[in-house]
């Protein structure tokens, strides 16, 4: 796959869903996903190294803080958008501006990629803003029957490529790109 512009920094959804298509069930825990046999590190390591930035949710923050571990991206700029008033930590920047403006701003910025994380509101604007360059679901075998939607309804229409499918054990991951980032086969190529 080759892009356009492989200088240009790219927002990029890595995230996981239900089969049914939610990230997390009613109460906002993604302890399902603890059930699923995956292999090795399921293309997070490859994953993470072309990230130097993460957007999230509040939420999101929570849920990662509520892990019995040390905060797991100490190593990268975090930003956590909320629309209700929350002071910064040593891990994260919190975002109350207007994401219209905010957001354009980190993109002209240099720097590795974006990993845009979740959760399910954050998606949903960044998606009616045409933000999202690619988007790396993994799908589990579970079917949560409610819970956040990793898609809301009320996002305008796009199509996407799809660059690659891989199993991970009993996960499948599907990567998608936006078709005007990538460049047209040379001519003698098609």
């Amino acid at each position: 796959m080759k892009f356009k512009d492989s200088s240009k920094r790219r927002v990029i959804l890595f995230i996981a869903m239900s089969l049914d298509g939610y990230i997390a069930d009613e109460q906002g825990s993604v302890e399902w996903l603890e059930q699923i046999e995956g292999e090795g590190d399921n293309g997070y390591n490859d994953f993470i190294e072309q990230v130097d930035t993460i957007f999230m949710g509040r939420h999101t923050y929570e849920v990662i803080q509520g892990f019995d571990m040390p905060f797991p991206y100490q190593d990268k700029q975090c930003y956590v958008f909320s629309r209700s008033s929350q002071q910064a930590d040593e891990h994260v920047t919190p975002i109350q501006e207007e994401l219209t403006s905010w957001v354009p701003q980190q993109l002209e910025q240099s720097g590795k990629h974006i990993w845009l994380m979740g959760g399910g509101q954050l998606v949903h604007e960044f998606l009616q803003h045409h933000w999202i360059d690619e988007m790396i679901i993994t799908i589990a075998p579970v079917m949560l029957g409610s819970g956040i939607p990793l898609f809301r309804e009320g996002f305008p229409t796009s199509s996407w490529i799809a660059q690659e499918t891989r199993s991970y054990g009993q996960l499948v991951t599907l990567h998608y790109v936006k078709p005007d980032l990538l460049q047209s086969p040379a001519p003698d190529q098609q």
